[in-house]
């Protein structure tokens, strides 16, 4: 059984020129070969910022790299066309394709309005002066580069609830927009802010139907326009709960398959995950964000951390069966908004821990593959070059997730510099002894029963060269280097 191994296919420095669809068109037969089995794009659609946009500055939703507006007609990441060679190439070598849903706000808009608005305080949104006044809002979408192709539908300011800027008089802040739809924000978004409905720019009003059926329109077309396996849904807490639970119902029902649905609810408390996937009638998965942070403090903690630890409070120890697990993704690299990066000599190990256990979908960075290198300023106001090294064994533990990964787990968290978990692989398919240290080099002791007496293992990774071999009654000590993971396999399996 081929088990799901997703690889987000970009960063947020990923460089522009139109490289990425190409790129994933010419690495999708090694992507296969690897084990990937979906591949996450970055939106896909026209930012406000044209080819420099990296996406989640949404301005039109239809235009996938074909029309002129924002000033060009290709996306950062290449046009239309490049785009289709891509996910077919994709499709083509059974790798299901994941695409970036951004509905929570747009920017960009072509036109302003004159509406009536209300100050809110952007520390709790709760607080919404009664009093209201006019001011001009930039809230009017009418794509004039598409002129109506694919929809007809115009955004104006009755599809929005709130701005953060507005003209004449020109302020910054957080103003909430008089419609129709309510008085107050949102409701099933996160507390944060005492309502975290507003995010940014000229935010989505889902209360309104013409809204709601528009974004149900735009994914039938584009599950009709290209292969789709599946969406990760971005900014989900500022969302309401009822809209997706609605959305990715009709979603699958329209595409008459069971499409994979993942979405960032960015949070490391296990109860507002559990409540949100309860409010979602549990239709999805969530990013285990808690088990990242622990990643990132025990790659800062060294030999210090606790290794037995790595899985307290976690999704994916509480509810596994909806958890997408990773180590780093383009929020949390170097110098962005979320930056908590787990140090490269700890992700050999962090991979190994979501790519060879039971529990959970495996997420991979691209840059954590392919390495990465960017400049950009940082909170200090200071050019900072960062340079994300490729993780060497990172093929290979991918490999090893779909030809050792199975059968039941039994799990040795039992000191706390060095832990270690088998897979004992099923009748069809072998499995493996992962040993891992964040300390010197040091051995685990297993018994692996008698069946697997008189056994020789090797290190599938190649950072031991020596071999293992059990006793007869199926015990060996397992050997692993300084700071590093060791997957041993029995040597008959190797091929």
């Amino acid at each position: 059984m081929v088990q799901r191994t997703l690889l987000q296919a970009f960063h947020w420095y990923y460089p522009g020129g139109g490289h990425l669809w190409p790129f994933l068109e010419e690495k999708a037969a090694s992507l296969a070969e690897m084990g990937i089995t979906d591949v996450w794009l970055p939106p896909v659609y026209k930012g406000a910022m044209g080819s420099q946009s990296v996406g989640y500055d949404v301005y039109d939703l239809f235009d996938l790299g074909e029309f002129d507006q924002k000033g060009g007609t290709a996306t950062k990441y290449g046009d239309r066309a490049s785009l289709e060679r891509a996910v077919h190439a994709l499709e083509a070598k059974g790798i299901g394709v994941i695409y970036d849903v951004v509905f929570n706000h747009k920017m960009g808009a072509d036109e302003a309005e004159r509406v009536r608005v209300h100050r809110v305080n952007p520390d709790d949104r709760e607080e919404i002066d009664p009093a209201t006044f006019e001011a001009t809002v930039l809230t009017r979408f009418t794509f004039p580069g598409r002129q109506g192709r694919y929809s007809e539908f115009i955004w104006d300011a009755k599809c929005f609830s709130g701005v953060d800027r507005i003209e004449d008089p020109v302020e910054d802040g957080v103003f909430k927009l008089v419609n129709e739809h309510g008085d107050g924000w949102n409701v099933e978004v996160d507390e944060e802010f005492g309502n975290f409905d507003y995010l940014m720019g000229s935010d989505v009003e889902f209360r309104n139907k013409a809204v709601y059926e528009e974004l149900k329109h735009w994914g039938r077309w584009l599950m009709g326009e290209l292969p789709c396996a599946g969406f990760r849904l971005d900014a989900v807490k500022h969302i309401p709960a009822w809209f997706f639970r609605d959305w990715i119902e009709s979603m699958r029902e329209s595409a008459g398959k069971d499409l994979f649905v993942v979405a960032e609810y960015w949070h490391a408390d296990l109860e507002a995950l559990r409540a949100y996937l309860d409010l979602v009638d549990r239709q999805l998965m969530l990013f285990d964000v808690a088990l990242h942070y622990n990643f990132h403090n025990a790659s800062k903690g060294g030999s210090d951390y606790d290794l037995r630890t790595l899985f307290d409070n976690t999704l994916v120890g509480s509810m596994p069966e909806h958890a997408v697990t990773l180590v780093d993704n383009h929020d949390t690299q170097p110098l962005q908004s979320l930056e908590a990066p787990v140090e490269p000599w700890f992700k050999p190990l962090a991979y190994a821990l979501i790519l060879l256990r039971e529990q959970g979908v495996p997420c991979v960075f691209h840059p954590d593959l392919y390495g990465a290198t960017y400049t950009d300023k940082g909170s200090d106001g200071e050019d900072h070059e960062i340079e994300m090294p490729a993780i060497a064994c990172l093929p290979l533990l991918t490999k090893a997730r779909q030809r050792f990964a199975h059968g039941p787990q039994t799990d040795m968290f039992d000191k706390p510099d060095c832990v270690a978990f088998v897979r004992h692989g099923t009748a069809e398919a072998p499995g493996c002894v992962v040993v891992m240290t964040n300390s010197t080099e040091t051995a685990k002791t297993i018994d692996l029963g008698q069946e697997a007496g008189g056994v020789a293992f090797r290190d599938f990774l190649g950072h031991r060269d020596d071999e293992v071999t059990t006793d007869d009654a199926g015990c060996a000590s397992f050997p692993v280097n300084d700071r590093s993971v060791s997957v041993w396999v029995r040597c008959d399996a190797l091929g």
